[in-house]
């Protein structure tokens, strides 16, 4: 095996995020960049000689060309073995559960998530631990600060592996396994849920459509939801991944997901309908004419749990992220079990589920999921709905329309400014922080302040502290308004206005979520004089 060692120099900019590190194609393309961090990747884990290693992707642009480097870096680097998905595809929650049936030491998962792909999109890389789930911010901060001390980096001079015949290759003396990408994780999710319920459900003219959006899960919901659920041929649309998602934003929202809208408010719509993202780890779920709130959604499942073989024992708790409604706390407290506030990114729920404390997570952003990985899982929340559909033989709008006179409703919604300049974004947020000591016991109109601060995070296992997490404004009545800046974008900056209200009133509950919430909207704008300094009135993307 002839490794070499190529001399480098560090960039500044490798810094991952809440989703790893993301950045334009063309950043990656640089000479030596991917390699880098690569290479920091695994100089911090320090994985003993001989480890395996799971490596897979969305199947956006430059992934293939990705995964050939990570393998010629991984072999040189004393790696005795890696997994790798048929094809170079790997779906975030498959490369979770890959991870943890194989007890691997950790693995490689290249994804933007729901951005845009192609050769003028993004791209992304993160770490994965042991347990399946991203890596903490302890590794990758000392990631980070490896790729800015990087002196050289070292990879094996070898051919590339045919990524598209499963078997076993050898690269310098490694072996690589390219595996069947959707098996496994198929068979985890035959598990979980009543496969024949739901069979029974298909077969009995019920109608649903699952849009792949062109993304990683169009083969995993061909083999589940066609194969082995018997749905019809055609059921799963835009089931081919494609580089550049077809040209499409592989974002599973209203705005984004236009193609299955339009079939769910049309004439003739399906039962059912449901979308995932780029790599898999996002839903949207909709019913005939209906849109079901992501966090309404995490309330529902927790709800319904006991109707799934795989969740009839009960749950030991449920997490939300902090900007998700409180719809899942009204569950926890009926049920008697503990529900967890953290920050967003789903890293944070990784501690609660290995220590027991929780089995259900979720955040507002599309995203939901269980122990049975550690990662927030699209595929499984869509066959959890087809679960409780099937037992509960109603309609999703009347399962959600029963759950609020029960529970309540939170009425809630997201608004999303994308693309703005960072500057102007950065002043807004520097201008609330300036009103913490003057805008509790402030009132407007109907709404007085209670309370505004920026949210921090004691984590309950291991005492680590996360701040700046995001601007909260809670009322005296339990409105609040939350302000944060994401960490998923690769341009300008995105603002996330959050605005939740409690409705017990049944008569009030099934009124528009914006205009129920139009005085929270009137004051978040004043507050943050959003018009004066972004120039924006309406948001890109509602939720």
């Amino acid at each position: 095996m002839s490794i070499r060692t190529v001399a480098t120099t560090p960039f500044n900019d490798q810094k991952p995020g809440t989703s790893g590190l993301r950045k334009k194609v063309s950043a990656f393309q640089v000479a030596n960049y991917l390699e880098n961090f690569v290479q920091s990747i695994f100089d911090t884990i320090a994985a003993p000689a001989g480890s395996t290693l799971v490596v897979g992707g969305d199947g956006r642009y430059y992934n293939r060309e990705a995964i050939q480097v990570i393998l010629k870096i991984a072999a040189a680097n004393g790696f005795g073995k890696v997994l790798v998905g048929q094809g170079g595809i790997l779906s975030t929650p498959a490369a979770s559960c890959v991870i943890r049936k194989y007890q691997t030491y950790g693995g490689i998962i290249l994804s933007a998530s729901h951005n845009p792909g192609g050769p003028d999109g993004d791209f992304g890389i993160k770490y994965n631990t042991a347990n399946g789930g991203p890596a903490p911010e302890k590794i990758t901060d000392a990631i980070f600060a490896r790729s800015k001390s990087l002196e050289h980096y070292r990879m094996v001079d070898a051919p590339d592996v045919a990524l598209d015949q499963q078997g076993s290759f050898s690269l310098g003396g490694m072996a690589v396994e390219v595996i069947d990408a959707v098996a496994d994780y198929a068979d985890l999710m035959e598990s979980l849920f009543d496969f024949t319920a739901i069979r029974t459900l298909l077969s009995g003219g019920f109608r649903l459509s699952f849009d792949a959006m062109h993304a990683v899960t169009g083969p995993y919901a061909k083999e589940i939801i066609e194969q082995r659920l018997g749905a019809p041929a055609g059921t799963v649309i835009n089931g081919v991944p494609l580089p550049d998602f077809g040209q499409g934003h592989p974002d599973p929202n209203l705005t984004y997901a236009h193609e299955l809208v339009e079939i769910m408010y049309g004439d003739h719509a399906p039962d059912f309908g449901a979308a995932s993202d780029g790599d898999g780890d996002r839903n949207m779920i909709l019913g005939r004419h209906f849109f079901v709130n992501p966090s309404d959604s995490l309330a529902l499942i927790a709800a319904n749990a006991a109707l799934t073989p795989g969740y009839a024992k009960g749950l030991a708790g449920v997490a939300r992220s902090m900007p998700t409604s409180g719809a899942a706390d009204r569950v926890a407290a009926k049920l008697g079990i503990p529900c967890y506030e953290t920050p967003t990114g789903w890293k944070f729920f990784g501690n609660l589920m290995d220590a027991g404390k929780v089995t259900l997570c979720g955040e507002e952003s599309f995203g939901t999921g269980s122990d049975h990985v550690r990662e927030k899982d699209g595929l499984w929340a869509v066959l959890f709905w087809l679960n409780i559909l099937a037992k509960r033989g109603q309609s999703v709008e009347d399962i959600v329309h029963q759950h609020w006179a029960e529970y309540g409703r939170n009425v809630y919604s997201r608004h999303d400014y994308e693309g703005l300049p960072s500057d102007a974004a950065e002043g807004l947020m520097a201008h609330l922080k300036s009103q913490f000591a003057s805008l509790p016991g402030r009132r407007f109109g109907n709404y007085q302040v209670k309370l505004f601060d920026d949210f921090s995070y004691t984590d309950p296992i291991d005492g680590s502290v996360s701040t700046g997490q995001g601007l909260r404004v809670i009322f005296e009545d339990g409105s609040r308004i939350v302000f944060r800046l994401s960490g998923t974008g690769t341009e300008g900056a995105t603002l996330r206005i959050y605005l939740e209200a409690f409705e017990s009133d049944a008569a009030r509950q099934r009124m528009d979520a914006q205009e129920a919430l139009s005085g929270l909207i009137a004051i978040a704008h004043e507050l943050s004089q959003l018009k004066a300094r972004t120039g924006r009135e309406q948001p890109t993307v509602i939720t």
